[in-house]
């Protein structure tokens, strides 16, 4: 029988869209309400791999992406994301924007190996965590760089993304090891 270890803590990470810069600085505020402090933030992404969201979001989608600094135990990923669901619908209340969806928020974690991201949509390669949430292995980390899944978002493969997330893996290493 293998012998039970408890997971480390992994780093938090949300991805944010929009097509307005106000409604993702109001993201970033409210998120840090509820998780602490943004550590890294990436630049802003033209977000124009796919045009599945333009027609509940509009054009001209533009995707960032936050740290935070206090680390979280990756189970606590599902609850994360029905909290990042209840600030989705919290949005359109707050401005008065022609959108019906005017901000998406995708949380996941980044750890030594990997990135996982949390969802409500079923697939085959998804794994069923709790309350309607599931999670999947979009990245993975190997011989020094991230690689994709046949399922990862194309937007995820790019070397944008990749940059940014080195960054992250970096920071989580340093809070392990100190370096």
């Amino acid at each position: 029988m293998g012998q039970i270890r408890p997971h480390p803590p992994v780093l938090l990470i949300i991805g944010a869209f929009s097509r307005y810069d106000d409604v993702l600085d109001w993201a970033a505020e409210a998120t840090q309400r509820i998780w602490g402090t943004i550590c890294l933030s990436s630049p802003r992404f033209n977000f124009d791999q796919t045009t599945f969201y333009e027609r509940s979001m509009g054009q001209g989608l533009r995707k960032t992406f936050w740290a935070f600094e206090p680390l979280i135990d990756p189970a606590e990923i599902a609850q994360i994301k029905l909290q990042t669901n209840e600030l989705e619908a919290a949005c359109p209340q707050q401005t008065t924007l022609p959108e019906e969806r005017p901000l998406n928020l995708d949380p996941g974690y980044i750890s030594e190996a990997k990135l996982v991201l949390a969802t409500t949509k079923d697939r085959d390669h998804r794994i069923y965590l709790q309350k309607g949430i599931y999670c999947e292995g979009t990245l993975f980390y190997h011989k020094g760089q991230w690689r994709s899944r046949p399922w990862t978002y194309p937007d995820y493969q790019t070397s944008e993304y990749h940059r940014f997330f080195d960054q992250c893996r970096a920071h989580l290493r340093k809070r392990y090891h100190g370096n």
